[in-house]
């Protein structure tokens, strides 16, 4: 930063040299002086401007260095801290306002503080040598020009509040259509679409959108170019002041002539910093808006975190238990990042106090119809969220003294819609264990059944499976997911219907490769078909957030009560 300064302050000084020593030659010619005389000082104009445009060389080099790291900081900053958001946080939040946030916000508040306040200060030496040399000149001449200084400050007055609403309003109108371009523009999302078949609404609700946005760029446009016209006129008008006022001065005898050149390129080259200057509260009007909306984020805390000194999960088998258990979703609507001072929403209840234990070695069936809240026990195991009241044990630890680290080892996870990035299917098994060679990586697809498809694959382990998979059949993608959870290998596998997607064939043999995952492990099973859970050690029977039946399935079915009732139906 330091170098910054130092060559826009060079760059200042060079930039007085060229007006003095052209009004020098100007001089020289009227005294009739030596052809040498008035050549060297026309090679001193040309070293001056050659010396001024490197030094602006140099400036523009580190401010773009300086830029772009603090891109990335800021940008990495927001990255980790949206990593540590919990997941009721995406929930409330629109993908396309975060992308908006980490990339045009980003970007627009890091060009204005490094080009703004680098330039600010370039601008103020330049403005302040630029003056004390007219004065030198000729302080009537720079006291006149300074006359119209009120008429600048006052048109900035009530043009900046007008803008910096048009600039609020303009990034939350580009937020929004970012959403909705990456709602649309998802595999998940343009399939929809061909399926209801309604472009032309589509195309209606996007021109809208964009119109908006258009209509407000309008209306910057034109107020940045009223503001940027009458600047131009106030400095036309007292350029040609300097040349009358100089003029008479100069036909009167108290002025040279080649004072007067000197002036007018003075104030032909101190118009462009005070003008800088002046839109440098536009510049920074924007980036308030936009560091404004970055550190809302930045702001919020997240919701779950390590406790100081966190403990890790025991080794051995781990039990899971669940003591008075109580839980809701919040119930807030937005479209926009949760506002860190808004009051908290009331949840909607899920849970009404669900005691339970599974044993390792053991498997845990849970059942239940839709909303029971057997996906929210899975989700309160993983500590994707914390409970209302009541404990989630691992092996006798509250998970919340736990690190997340550990329960993220500790817990595995294939739920029914088992999501894969738009990536290879090397990198979406290595998500599960980094440091897993190509021998392992083929082990885990050959128990979960897929490594002659992966094999008949051009690029193999290479390929790209496309948007959340889709470029891979139903059953691929759930395969995909159980080859994940067996090379992550951990004690406590929850499965949420992971063979729902498979056929007949299929899930007979991946069931056989799940059987052995779940050999010595702690195993809770969210089931839909019934008869994927008859062998299950424990049957958990949720109705209206309660364990309202436990037992075997010969147990439960001689009850007729609930479970029976959910065997006959599914």
């Amino acid at each position: 930063m330091c170098g910054l300064l130092t060559a826009g302050i060079v760059s200042a000084v060079l930039a007085t040299a060229s007006p003095l020593l052209t009004g020098r030659i100007v001089d020289a010619l009227g005294h009739h002086a030596a052809p040498r005389t008035v050549v060297g000082l026309a090679v001193a104009v040309a070293v001056a401007g050659v010396a001024e445009s490197g030094c602006d060389l140099i400036s523009r080099t580190l401010s773009a260095t300086i830029g772009e790291g603090l891109v990335l900081e800021l940008r990495t900053e927001l990255f980790d801290h949206l990593l540590r958001m919990p997941v009721s946080f995406y929930t409330e939040t629109r993908t396309g306002a975060l992308v908006s946030r980490l990339n045009t916000d980003v970007v627009t508040a890091q060009w204005a503080f490094v080009g703004t306040l680098s330039g600010a200060i370039f601008n103020i030496v330049t403005l302040v040598l630029i003056l004390t040399v007219m004065a030198v000149i000729s302080w009537p001449v720079t006291l006149l020009a300074l006359l119209m200084a009120p008429v600048l400050v006052a048109t900035t007055r009530q043009i900046m509040p007008r803008l910096r609403n048009l600039y609020h309003e303009a990034a939350e109108l580009n937020a929004d259509l970012g959403s909705h371009m990456t709602e649309r523009f998802s595999a998940g999302g343009a399939t929809l679409l061909k399926l209801f078949g309604r472009p032309e609404q589509e195309s209606r609700q996007f021109t809208r959108r964009a119109e908006q946005v258009r209509r407000v760029a309008v209306r910057i446009g034109i107020t940045q170019a009223r503001f940027t016209v009458g600047l131009t006129t106030l400095s036309s008008l007292t350029i040609a002041l300097v040349y009358g006022v100089g003029g008479y001065l100069a036909a009167s005898g108290h002025l040279a002539p080649g004072a007067i050149v000197s002036l007018a390129l003075l104030m032909m080259r101190l118009y462009p910093p005070l003008t800088s200057l002046t839109t440098a509260r536009v510049d920074l009007t924007s980036a308030l808006v936009s560091f404004e909306r970055i550190f809302a984020l930045l702001d919020l805390v997240p919701a779950i975190t390590d406790k100081p000194g966190a403990r890790q999960v025991p080794e051995g088998p781990v039990t899971v238990e669940f003591e008075d258990v109580r839980f809701g979703y919040p119930t807030r609507d937005s479209e926009a990042p949760a506002d860190p001072e808004a009051a908290p929403a009331d949840p909607a209840a899920v849970l009404n106090g669900v005691s339970l234990r599974a044993e390792p070695g053991e498997i845990t069936a849970l059942v239940g119809t839709s909303g029971a809240g057997k996906s929210t026990i899975a989700a309160l195991v993983s500590r994707l969220y914390d409970t209302d009241e009541g404990t989630v044990r691992l092996s006798g630890i509250d998970v919340r003294d736990l690190s997340a680290a550990s329960i993220r080892e500790t817990v595995g996870v294939v739920p029914q819609d088992g999501h894969l990035f738009h990536d290879t299917i090397r990198a979406n098994l290595l998500l599960a264990r980094p440091d897993a060679g190509d021998d392992q990586l083929w082990q885990a697809l050959t128990r979960a059944r897929l490594r002659d498809t992966v094999l008949a694959m051009p690029e193999g382990l290479d390929t790209v499976v496309g948007d959340r998979g889709y470029r891979l059949s139903g059953g691929e993608r759930q395969r995909l997911t159980i080859a994940r959870l067996l090379l992550q290998q951990p004690r406590v596998v929850i499965l949420d219907e992971a063979t729902a997607a498979l056929d007949a064939v299929n899930e007979a043999a991946v069931h056989a490769a799940i059987v052995e995952i779940l050999r010595g492990r702690t195993a809770l099973v969210i089931a839909h078909r019934m008869s994927t859970i008859t062998a299950a050690d424990q049957i958990l029977v949720l109705h209206d957030g309660l364990v309202v039946e436990r037992g075997r399935h010969h147990e439960l079915i001689a009850t007729g009560r609930h479970y029976t009732r959910l065997h006959k139906a599914g």
